[in-house]
């Protein structure tokens, strides 16, 4: 971003580094929880329940939560990282509730997307029916997402549950009502799933923000991080639980590594193979029996068209499968999208196409192989996408990768390599996105206001603004009341305003109005498919629709 202007704002106070916070924290600082070994031995005890053995990475987590540390558990896809924390999470939270009455939201899970929150509450809920009996508190588990209906948002707000899933987005909804301190004053962990998702994105930035006023909030709540595919974990963790908590963060390795085969299928003969431009599909009768030797088999393409042709190809060579194959991609109704999920965790399909909207997910049991048809464009990719087969420990997951030309068998070839080296690509942090923090400032703002002072120190106890000069801070904070020097003669940019030296939202009106429009996330016009009869299909792009003449056809959601 260029340098930002130098921005003059009314009643400029002394410069930021000479002030001192004398904000007051009303809630009390969680202390570290002392009965460390009860706690890890619940956690143990209810493995031993069911027959299984914890390994040493769930245990170190279990005694790192419990000791009130913050850190990063980085394990293989399958190797049981959502345990590792979730029964961590609810020991420490239960052991604290002991000595603190609790009302209110005690762990946060932030998944990377909305569509996951389904999944991880169901995954969640599975240990509660034994761990409430041996913890002795009663846990709810609810969502809070872009798909949470308005009947559901209210009912949250009335009797909001013990443990709540929710997206970045979302998140930062909620820390812009007027009741946040109250709703986030029981809060004890705050759990960030597949961190590496968000690094190095503007999401990510958002995530950290969000966190850097949930720890304003409620002093000493503990931040974990899951991720399965970093390189550069030091930085990973010391953007996730800020720079100046580093030291006292844990990195936790697990020594649990996963058994993965690569395989690419070579056309015959390989001197026919084009040089670019194909879809792939000269390779289908040996893709179709591939899929025939397998129970489920997940198949992921580079691009939503992509996977329409596939999809087709495959349900016009094999008739018989007609019922047994799915298609999922992000354009497609969540109702198909569901039903394919649905598929995978049963094994009632045979095969489903889908584009990168299944790369992350809890567990799809039954797929034991993968097909990568296309390069994968990126290590870690291809070892999250090869993890959803043999999704469980001690699984072999196998992933075969499709070239759909002959370049890519060179591709395909230098990424099985370093895959199997475990070789992934590192994610940098972000820093300095003025965009990001401009639309902090409003959220903040519309939670009860802030000095401005307070809220410039809080910011910079992020890795994306830890190094913050107080020139880019007063143009972020010149921009959110009044749309900076360009838009500054539109009301409707003048969104926050200053009254007794704290910073307030402008209207109500322009609170709604933020709320509905927070987020990083860019999006195109779209068009909504339906039946003549009213079935919908799902979205297409307004751009591709203005490009169709009268007649033209095509494949969408398989039809």
């Amino acid at each position: 971003m260029p340098s930002a202007p130098k921005a003059t704002l009314p009643q400029r106070r002394l410069p930021l580094g000479r002030q001192r916070s004398s904000q007051k924290k009303d809630t009390p600082t969680p202390k570290p929880v002392t009965e460390l070994a009860t706690l890890c031995a619940t956690c143990e005890q209810w493995f031993k329940n069911r027959k299984q053995t914890p390994f040493d990475f769930q245990r170190a987590t279990w005694q790192a939560m419990a000791a009130g540390r913050n850190g990063l558990l980085h394990a293989p896809t399958g190797t049981g990282k959502t345990l590792a924390a979730w029964l961590g999470a609810l020991c420490r939270s239960s052991a604290l509730s002991t000595h603190h009455k609790k009302t209110g939201i005690r762990i946060i899970w932030i998944t990377p997307l909305r569509a996951l929150a389904t999944d991880t509450a169901r995954a969640l809920q599975e240990p509660l029916a034994d761990l409430t009996e041996m913890l002795g508190s009663h846990w709810q588990v609810g969502t809070r997402t872009g798909d949470t209906s308005a009947a559901d948002r209210r009912r949250l707000r009335q009797n909001w549950p013990e443990a709540l899933i929710t997206t970045p987005e979302s998140l930062s909804i909620l820390l812009s009502l007027e009741d946040s301190q109250e709703i986030f004053s029981d809060l004890d962990t705050v759990i960030v799933d597949e961190w590496h998702e968000l690094l190095g994105t503007k999401r990510g930035v958002q995530t950290e923000l969000a966190l850097s006023r949930l720890r304003a909030i409620r002093p000493g709540v503990v931040t974990w991080g899951l991720s399965a595919t970093l390189a550069n974990l030091d930085e990973a963790v010391a953007t996730l639980v800020g720079p100046m908590q580093r030291e006292q963060a844990q990195l936790i390795q697990a020594n649990a590594p996963r058994s993965l085969e690569f395989s690419t299928i070579i056309p015959d003969p390989i001197e026919r193979f084009p040089w670019a431009g194909h879809m792939g599909l000269r390779l289908l009768p040996q893709v179709v029996q591939a899929i025939d030797s397998a129970r489920t088999t997940l198949a992921f393409t580079n691009t939503r068209s992509q996977a329409e042709r596939w999809y087709d190809a495959i349900r016009e060579a094999r008739p018989d499968w007609q019922d047994k194959l799915a298609l999922h991609h992000g354009s497609v109704d969540r109702e198909i999208r569901n039903t394919a999920e649905a598929g995978l965790r049963d094994g009632s399909l045979k095969c489903v196409v889908a584009t990168s909207s299944l790369d992350l997910g809890v567990d799809f049991g039954p797929v034991e192989q993968v097909l990568q048809i296309g390069s994968p464009k990126g290590i870690a990719r291809i070892l999250q996408r090869a993890g959803r087969s043999g999704h469980a420990p001690g699984a072999v997951g196998r992933l075969i990768c499709i070239p759909t030309h002959a370049l890519e068998l060179i591709e395909c070839a230098a990424a099985r390599l370093a895959a199997t080296a475990g070789s992934v690509e590192p994610r940098r942090p972000l820093t300095n996105a003025l965009d990001c923090l401009s639309q902090h400032i409003v959220t903040v703002a519309c939670s009860g206001g802030f000095r401005e002072h307070e809220l410039y120190e809080e910011v910079k106890q992020t890795v994306a603004f830890a190094n913050l000069d107080d020139q880019s801070w007063q143009w972020a904070l010149d921009f959110a009341a009044r749309g900076g020097h360009a838009l500054s003669a539109y009301p409707d940019y003048c969104r926050i305003k200053e009254r007794f030296g704290r910073w307030y939202i402008a209207s109500p009106a322009l609170a709604r109005r933020h709320r509905m429009n927070i987020g990083t996330i860019t999006s195109n016009a779209t068009v909504e498919v339906k039946w003549c009869r009213g079935g919908r299909l799902g979205t297409v792009e307004e751009s591709f629709i203005s490009r169709l003449n009268t007649g033209d056809r095509f494949l969408f959601a398989g039809r």
